[in-house]
Formats: structure tokens, C-alpha cells, sequence
């Protein structure tokens, strides 16, 4: 049998997540790469230089970070195979662990529906502002549920599917090396100044690792619901991101609601195109829906993983 490196770290996500105690002492290992990409961009983004500059500089600073990320991954896999032999997979698995964020993204949805389910918009507003990155002062309860729906379909994909895709292709390096871009990607993959031309890098190699990944998870999504086919094969397009689309789109058509549409950020309107326009506006009941279909696509994930152990699918690390 193979070791269960990938379904032992997503059992302990779905048991744990990431316990405010151990994160109180050691904070997060994301929190590491943050002040790394953060300390870069502060050192190589300079305004005066040209464009072309500050993009090869980002470009550099990335290849850097993923270079060391797959290197220490790698020593660090070694190590822990020579010292705890037959029982290097459990240690493995505990270093993939934080990797992942299925129950994390679950505890902050939960207060979000509490809040609707509890009549309490003001508090479903606070608590989706904690997710997502636009106004959330003057959405209503449609708005609010349909952002905690969004954020829910958006990071099944880079909290689940995308890690753990990685940490079957390429053992412990490969998941944290996607930690890393997603990370790198969050922080300065952004189209504004100063950072478009030094971001750049950061925000094409991020639409590349999730490239499968983001197609898998609108899939196990559909699967999950029962439906949702048609309007993510149509829809996944509509999005800004070339990814994030597919699991969007698969959860707007697996509910039956409509997803994106205008939306604002700083004050301004961004005018987006509706997913799955022919739906119904969210509600609290479609959100708890949504959890629903999430919580069964996180636990075909956590099926097809343990198959793959069953079958002698083995790992690099």
C-alpha cells in the first residue's frame, strides 16, 4: 500500500484545521512566505525603474522563492525518509497539513449563514467582510450570500483541490511550492500600481499551477451537487480570472443562483457579468446549500485520495 501522505493531511485538515492555539505559537507557515514576498517587493519594486525592469525583477524574485521552496521541500522530505523510515509518511503528512484549508474556509462561512439564518444582516455583512474583498456595508442579504457563496467556490479551489492536487503530483515541495505562488499571488498579483509590472510574474505562474486544478474542482464540484454542468461549461468564461470561473460557475449551477455581477471595491462599481444570469438571487438557504455541496466535494477529494493510496499511487515526498 502507498503511503496516505495526501488523504492523512486532508483527514487532519477535516479533523483540526489549523488550531488557533498552534497558530497563536507558531502562526502559519503562509505567514513565512508573506514576509519573504512582502521584504522582496519592498527591496526590487523600485518606481523609478522602467517597467520592463520591475517585471524581470518579479519574475526573478519568483523563480527565487519557488526555487527555494521545492529545495527545502525536498531536503526536509529526505531527512524526515532517512530518520523515521516506515513511518516517514505520518511525519510527511503532518508537514502537508497546513497546507490545506477545506475546514479553515468552513468556520468562516458557518457565522456567516448563522447570521443570516439568525435575522442579523449587520452581523452576516461583518462576518463576509472577513472573506471577501469588496464593500460589504450596504449589501443586502441576496449580496451577502452571494459573496460567502463566491468565496466558497473560489477557495475550494486554492484552499483544496490546488494543494492537494499538488501534494499528489509533487509530494511535500510541490504543495508548499503552490502555497507559495498563491501566496506570492494574494499579496502583489494585482493589475494597479505599483504593482502591475512586478506582480506580473507572480500572477501568470498562479494562473498556471491552478490551471488543472480549477477545471478539477468545478468538476467535483458538478459532481458533488448533482448538476451544474451546462452553466460552467457556458459560464466559466464570464470570470476575470481564467480559473476561477470554472468552480463559480459550477456552484452557480448547481444551486440554481446567480453569482459575480456588480459588485464594489474602494468605492467604485465594478460592473461584472452575471454567472448563471438565468438563476435565482442567493439566500441563506442557498448558502447553507452550498456548505452542503462543498462539505461533499471536500469528501470526494478525501475518496479519490485514499483510492489512489489503495491502488499504489505513490508520492515524490
Amino acid at each position: 500500500m502507498a503511503e496516505p501522505i495526501a488523504f492523512a493531511a486532508l483527514a487532519l485538515d477535516a479533523a483540526f484545521g489549523w488550531p488557533s492555539p498552534l497558530y497563536a505559537r507558531i502562526g502559519h507557515p503562509v505567514g513565512l512566505f508573506a514576509r519573504i514576498i512582502t521584504a522582496s517587493e519592498r527591496a526590487l519594486n523600485r518606481p523609478q525603474w522602467p517597467s520592463a525592469l520591475r517585471r524581470g525583477a518579479g519574475l526573478a524574485a519568483m523563480l527565487l522563492l519557488i526555487a527555494g521552496v521545492v529545495g527545502a521541500g525536498l531536503s526536509i522530505a529526505m531527512v524526515v525518509r532517512a530518520w523515521a523510515g516506515a513511518l516517514a509518511w505520518i511525519v510527511l503528512a503532518v508537514m502537508a497539513w497546513p497546507a490545506l484549508a477545506a475546514r479553515s474556509l468552513d468556520d468562516h462561512v458557518r457565522p456567516v449563514l448563522a447570521a443570516l439564518e439568525a435575522g442579523d444582516l449587520a452581523g452576516g455583512r461583518r462576518a463576509v467582510g472577513m472573506i471577501v474583498g469588496r464593500e460589504t456595508a450596504d449589501l443586502d442579504e441576496g449580496g451577502v450570500a452571494r459573496a460567502a457563496i463566491e468565496s466558497l467556490a473560489e477557495s475550494f479551489c486554492d484552499g483544496v483541490a490546488a494543494p492537494l492536487f499538488w501534494l499528489l503530483v509533487g509530494g511535500l515541495p510541490g504543495t508548499w511550492a503552490y502555497k507559495a505562488i498563491n501566496t506570492a499571488d494574494s499579496l502583489i498579483g494585482h493589475p494597479e500600481e505599483p504593482l502591475r509590472a512586478y506582480g506580473w510574474a507572480a500572477a501568470r505562474i498562479d494562473d498556471l499551477a491552478n490551471l488543472i486544478p480549477a477545471r478539477l474542482s468545478g468538476v467535483v464540484l458538478c459532481l458533488a451537487a448533482g448538476r451544474g454542468w451546462r452553466v460552467m461549461a457556458r459560464d466559466h468564461g464570464r470570470h476575470a480570472s481564467p480559473n476561477a470561473g470554472w468552480p463559480e460557475a459550477a456552484m452557480a449551477g448547481g444551486l440554481g443562483v446567480r453569482l459575480a455581477g456588480p459588485v464594489v471595491y474602494d468605492g467604485e462599481l465594478a460592473d461584472k457579468p452575471w454567472i448563471g444570469e438565468e438563476g435565482r438571487q442567493a439566500g441563506a438557504a442557498d448558502l447553507r446549500r452550498a456548505l452542503t455541496i462543498y462539505r461533499r466535494a471536500w469528501a470526494l477529494l478525501g475518496l479519490f485520495a485514499a483510492g489512489m493510496a489503495l491502488l499504489g499511487v505513490s508520492w515524490l515526498a
